[in-house]
C-alpha cells in the first residue's frame, strides 16, 4: 500500500482559490484523516542538502559517548542538544489506551512487541528552528537557546548545515499546514498563525547499526508524535513502518526518489481537530531490507559509519497557544466516529480533548516518555 503523494508545487503556484489548489488541499487533508501520513512533493527540496546533512549527522553520532554527553541538557528536558541512547521510552510501552490500540490490530499487522523493550536504543539531537516569542513565555525550557557541539571538527560547519536543511524542512511543512487548513475548510493561515512562535525542532535520530543491527531489533518502539506535524527526508536505511488509520494495516515507508518528504500527523493536530485527524502511529525496526542496505553500504561506502539517520523535523504550535478543538472540525470528528461505529470499525470510545496550553500538553507527553521529571 502506498501513501498518497501531495504536490506542494501546485499550492505554491496558486492562486489559492483555484480549483487545482483547492482539490490538492482537500487531498492533503483527506490523506491525514484517512492515513495519518502522506508523501509531500516539494521541488524546492535539495537531495544534495539532505546527503550533506546525513553525512554530518553520521560523523557527529560516531563520536565516543563521553564527547556526545558534553552536549546533553537533561535539565531542559532534552529539548535542546543531544539525547543519548536508552533514555527515551516509547509511550506505548506504558500507556494503556495505546496498548489497547495494539490489541485491536490484526495479529499479522501488529508492531514488534515493546512490552519488554524500554527505553529506545536511539540517540537524538534537537536543534531549535523557531522564532523567539516576543513575549515572556510560560514555558522557557521548551524555548531554550541551541547547543552547538563541543567537537572542534564540527563547529564551523554545524550551524550552516543544520540551518540549510532545517529551513527546507520547515518551509515545506509550514506550507503543508496551510494546505491542510484550506482543505479542512479553515482560513489558510489558521495553523501557521497558531505555530508562529512554536518551538520547531530539527531532530535527527541516530541508531548505531553495528551495535543494534540484528534483525527485529526495535530502534524506536511503536508510538505517535506529540507535536503538530512531523516531516522526514529520505533515510539511507529502510525500517520505518506506519499504520493507516482506516485499515489498521502496517505500511513499510518508501519515500520515492526526488524532491519528496514524508509527513505524519501529531497529537497537537489531533487535539485541535477533535480527533478528526488522528496522530499517526509508527515504529523503526531492523528488517530484511535494513540488513540488505547495511551489506550494500559496507561495500559502497566502507569508510562511512554504519549509523541510521532519520532527518526528522517536528513542527509545533506555539507553547502559549490555547489548544482546544475547533468547533466545526470537532463536529466532523463526531460524525466520522459515528460512521465508524455504525460500520463496526470502532467501539465508539471518544477521546477527551480538554482546553490546555500547548506547552502543558508537551510537558505531559515528555513525562510519559521519561524526558521530563
Amino acid at each position: 500500500m502506498d501513501l498518497p503523494v501531495i504536490n506542494l508545487d501546485v499550492f505554491l503556484a496558486g492562486p489559492k482559490e483555484s480549483e487545482a489548489v483547492i482539490n490538492e488541499c482537500k487531498k492533503a487533508a483527506d490523506a491525514l484523516i484517512i492515513y495519518g501520513a502522506l508523501v509531500l512533493h516539494d521541488s524546492r527540496v535539495s537531495e544534495e542538502d539532505n546527503q550533506t546533512f546525513l553525512n554530518l549527522m553520521e560523523d557527529y553520532f560516531n563520536q565516543p559517548e563521553a564527547e556526545l554527553k558534553k552536549d546533553e541538557r537533561p535539565e531542559l528536558s532534552y529539548q535542546v542538544g543531544v539525547t543519548l541512547e536508552n533514555t527515551e521510552k516509547p509511550k506505548c510501552a506504558v500507556d494503556e489506551p495505546c496498548l489497547k490500540i495494539i490489541e485491536k490490530l490484526d495479529p499479522a499487522e501488529r508492531p514488534l512487541d515493546i512490552s519488554a523493550h524500554s527505553p529506545d536504543p536511539k540517540c537524538r539531537f534537537f536543534w531549535k528552528m523557531g522564532d523567539k516569542p516576543p513575549y515572556e513565555t510560560h514555558f522557557p525550557s521548551l524555548n531554550a537557546p541551541n547547543v552547538v557541539p563541543q567537537a572542534d571538527f564540527l563547529k564551523e560547519k554545524w550551524a550552516p548545515v543544520m540551518e540549510q536543511w532545517g529551513v527546507s524542512m520547515k518551509s515545506a511543512v509550514a506550507d503543508l499546514a496551510d494546505m491542510v487548513a484550506l482543505g479542512l475548510g479553515l482560513r489558510v493561515e489558521t495553523f501557521r498563525q497558531a505555530g508562529r512562535y512554536g518551538p520547531h525542532i530539527l531532530a535527527p535520530t541516530a541508531s548505531d547499526l553495528v551495535k543494534y543491527g540484528k534483525k527485529d531489533t526495535i530502534l524506536a518502539g511503536f508510538h505517535s508524535d506529540l507535536n503538530f506535524l512531523t516531516i522526514h527526508g529520505r533515510s539511507r536505511y529502510p525500517g520505518l513502518n506506519v499504520w493507516a488509520r482506516n485499515t489498521g494495516k502496517r505500511i513499510p515507508v518508501k519515500i520515492p526518489p526526488g524532491n519528496n518528504l514524508l509527513v505524519q500527523a501529531g497529537k497537537q493536530l489531533e487535539h485541535i481537530t477533535g480527533g478528526l485527524v488522528k496522530a499517526g502511529f509508527h515504529e523503526v525496526v531492523v528488517n530484511d531490507q535494513t540488513l540488505a542496505t547495511i551489506g550494500q553500504r559496507k561495500i559502497s561506502h566502507p569508510d562511512r559509519p554504519l549509523i541510521r539517520i532519520s532527518s526528522t523535523f517536528f513542527w509545533h504550535l506555539s507553547s502559549d497557544y490555547d489548544l482546544i478543538p475547533i468547533p466545526t472540525l470537532n463536529e466532523k470528528a463526531r460524525e466520522l466516529r459515528a460512521q465508524h461505529f455504525n460500520a463496526g470499525k470502532s467501539d465508539g470510545d471518544e477521546t477527551e480533548y480538554p482546553h490546555i496550553k500547548v506547552g502543558q500538553q508537551v510537558a505531559n507527553e515528555l513525562k510519559h516518555i521519561a524526558l521530563m521529571a
